[in-house]
C-alpha cells in the first residue's frame, strides 16, 4: 500500500485538545434511556466505543438535555441531574480508553418537544398543525434555562468531557430564538438580529464562567423559507460567537418549519465554507458526506476544519479503516485488530 499524507488524517488542535484526525461523530439521538430518566444504558457504551475502536477521533454524544421539559422525546439521554454524572463519566471513559476525545452536546428542543405536559417556546406558535402549541417562555423561563445550560456545562465537566457543543440548530429552543420565523416576541429577546441573539449570547457567557475546553455551536445556517435566515445573516453571528471564544461552527441547516430541502451529497458543505471565510472561524461540514475522497476534496480545498459523519457512522462504524484504504494511506490498527487490519 502506497503511504500518503492525508489531510483527514492529519492531528487537529482544537484549543487545548488535539484530536487524532479530523473524523468526527456528529451527534445523533439514540432514543435509548429506556427508563426515561436521561440516564446513560449499557445500548450507548456500546454504541459509542465501536466508533471509538473504528478510529474516530471526536465523538459528539447525541442531543443530551438541559432539562426534563427540553428533551425531544422521553428515551433521550439527560444532564439535568447530578444523577446522571456517573453514567456520563463511565462513557467517556471508555470512548477516552480507545483513542477518542469526547464530546457532549447540549440541547434543549423546545417546541419540538415530543412529551406530556406542558412545552416551552421564543412564542407561543407550533411546529406544524400536528404538534402543540408551546407556551411563550417567560424572562423568570428563559433565565432558569440559561442556568439549566451552565448547570450542564458543569456536570459535563465533572464528568470528564473533552469538548462541549451547543445544539443551537434543527429547530429546537436555541434555533427557534435565532429565526424570526419561530420568534416573535417584542422584548429584549425579539425583534432585532442582536435581540434573537441575545439567548444565545447568554448561554455562552454563562457557559464560560464554568467551562474553559472547546466550545462548538451548531447551527442551522439556511431556514430554506422566505423571510427566514439564510448564511448571510448566520455568517454575521458566526462572528458574534468567534467574539464570544466559540472555537468552532458546526453547520447544519433547516428544520426550524416545515420545509422542502434539496438534499444531495454534500449539500452543507458550501455553507460551512461560507461560515469558515466569512467569519474567519473553523467550521466542520455534515451532510451526506460518504467517502473519504469527498471527506479529503473539502478539507484540501479549505471548506471546512473538521469531517462530521452521521449516518454513514451508523452504517459502518469502521468508516476511517474504509477511507483510508480509499485514499491509499495507512491507518493504525487497534492492536487487537491487527491481524485483520495489517
Amino acid at each position: 500500500m502506497i503511504s500518503l499524507t492525508r489531510k483527514l488524517f492529519e492531528p487537529y488542535k482544537l484549543k487545548n485538545i488535539t484530536l487524532k484526525n479530523r473524523i468526527v461523530m456528529a451527534p445523533m439521538c439514540m432514543y435509548s434511556s429506556h427508563n426515561e430518566d436521561g440516564k446513560v444504558e449499557n445500548w450507548h457504551k456500546t454504541h459509542y466505543t465501536s466508533r471509538a475502536v473504528g478510529g474516530v477521533g471526536l465523538i459528539i454524544q447525541e442531543a443530551t438535555s438541559v432539562t426534563p421539559q427540553g428533551r425531544i422525546s422521553p428515551q433521550d439521554l439527560g444532564i439535568w441531574s447530578d444523577d446522571h454524572i456517573e453514567g456520563l463519566s463511565e462513557l467517556v471513559s471508555l470512548i477516552k480508553e480507545q483513542g477518542a476525545v469526547t464530546g457532549i452536546q447540549l440541547a434543549h428542543a423546545g417546541r419540538k418537544a415530543v412529551l406530556e405536559g406542558e412545552i416551552l417556546a421564543p412564542s407561543a406558535i407550533p411546529f406544524n398543525d400536528k404538534m402543540k402549541t408551546p407556551k411563550e417562555m417567560s424572562l423568570t423561563d428563559i433565565k432558569e434555562t440559561i442556568q439549566a445550560f451552565k448547570d450542564g456545562a458543569i456536570r459535563a465537566k465533572k464528568a470528564g468531557f473533552d469538548v462541549i457543543e451547543i445544539h443551537g440548530a434543527h429547530g429546537y429552543l436555541i434555533n427557534e430564538f435565532l429565526s424570526p420565523l419561530s420568534n416573535k416576541r417584542s422584548d429584549e429577546y425579539g425583534g432585532s438580529a442582536q435581540n434573537r441573539y441575545r439567548f444565545l449570547k447568554e448561554i455562552i457567557d454563562e457557559i464560560n464562567t464554568v467551562w474553559d475546553g472547546p466550545l462548538l455551536v451548531r447551527v442551522s445556517a439556511k431556514d430554506y423559507q422566505d423571510d427566514g435566515l439564510d448564511i448571510g445573516d448566520y455568517i454575521e453571528m458566526s462572528k458574534w460567537m468567534k467574539a464570544q471564544g466559540v472555537d468552532l461552527i458546526d453547520v447544519s441547516s433547516g428544520a426550524v418549519v416545515p420545509a422542502q430541502i434539496p438534499v444531495y451529497p454534500g449539500y452543507q458543505v458550501k455553507l460551512a465554507e461560507e461560515v469558515k471565510h466569512g467569519a474567519d472561524i473553523p467550521t466542520g461540514a455534515v451532510g451526506l458526506i460518504t467517502t473519504g475522497i469527498q471527506a479529503e476534496e473539502i478539507l484540501q480545498n479549505e471548506r471546512a476544519d473538521l469531517i462530521l459523519l452521521a449516518r454513514e457512522l451508523l452504517r459502518d462504524p469502521y468508516w476511517p479503516r474504509t477511507a483510508a484504504k480509499e485514499l491509499q494511506t495507512e491507518l493504525e490498527s487497534p492492536k487487537q485488530y491487527s491481524r485483520a487490519w495489517n
